[in-house]
């Protein structure tokens, strides 16, 4: 089964992180490319800081790049293309590697935090073994997913939280009024009104994470 997997990767030397250590309030983020060159070693990224000549020392001075080039600023956003340095640590190969791809990345406190696409549980496992192997801290922060023939996404639930928000909705229990008591509603699935109110509310914290905070809940 497919997955998606929202991550917390951490180490010294994972790309542009000693930059991300030294400036305060610096933001990064991954932008995606459409480089059709397998031997390019530059990468795309989104830089928010409002000092660009501080940032270029810091990045002068960074162990993980070799080489930088400015090419598009705004106010306080700037696009630089990073070649990274030979020691640098990296996550992508690992991901290419078990025919997935990174979605979505961005810095984190002291690290990155990632979106992955994975072909499955297996995959993910090689990922983490691969971090581990290298030293680099791999907090595994959320998996969902959905069979390959399914059009729903999980969004994070489980089963019996998908259960639970289903019910709930279809016997009216987030209507205005409301239209069942939660007791009535939990005895539709065989749960006491304790249970099935801790199953709503982890469903709904699951599905706000994932749906719309997009992994703030880890600061």
């Amino acid at each position: 089964m497919a997955i998606t997997v929202k991550a917390y990767a951490e180490h010294e030397r994972l790309a542009l992180v000693p930059t991300l250590r030294r400036a305060d309030d610096l933001q990064i983020t991954v932008l995606t490319q459409a480089n059709t060159d397998p031997g390019s070693h530059l990468f795309p990224f989104w830089f928010e800081y409002e000092d660009v000549d501080k940032l270029e020392r810091f990045l002068e001075d960074d162990p993980t790049v070799d080489d930088y080039e400015l090419v598009d600023e705004g106010e306080d956003t700037h696009i630089y293309y990073i070649e990274h340095a030979e020691r640098t640590k990296l996550l992508s190969p690992v991901v290419t590697q078990v025919n997935g791809f990174m979605s979505w990345a961005e810095t984190k406190r002291r690290g990155w935090f990632l979106q992955l696409q994975l072909p499955d549980r297996e995959a993910l496992t090689t990922i983490w073994e691969y971090a581990e192997e290298y030293g680099v801290s791999f907090e595994i922060v959320e998996v969902y997913g959905r069979p390959r023939n399914e059009t729903n996404v999980a969004y994070g639930l489980t089963e019996q939280q998908v259960e639970a928000l289903t019910v709930a909705y279809e016997c009216g229990y987030f209507s205005e009024p409301r239209e069942m008591a939660l007791s009535d509603v939990a005895d539709e699935i065989g749960l006491s009104s304790t249970a099935m109110s801790g199953r709503l509310r982890r469903g709904m914290r699951n599905l706000i994470s994932a749906a719309l905070l997009d992994g703030e809940d880890i600061d």
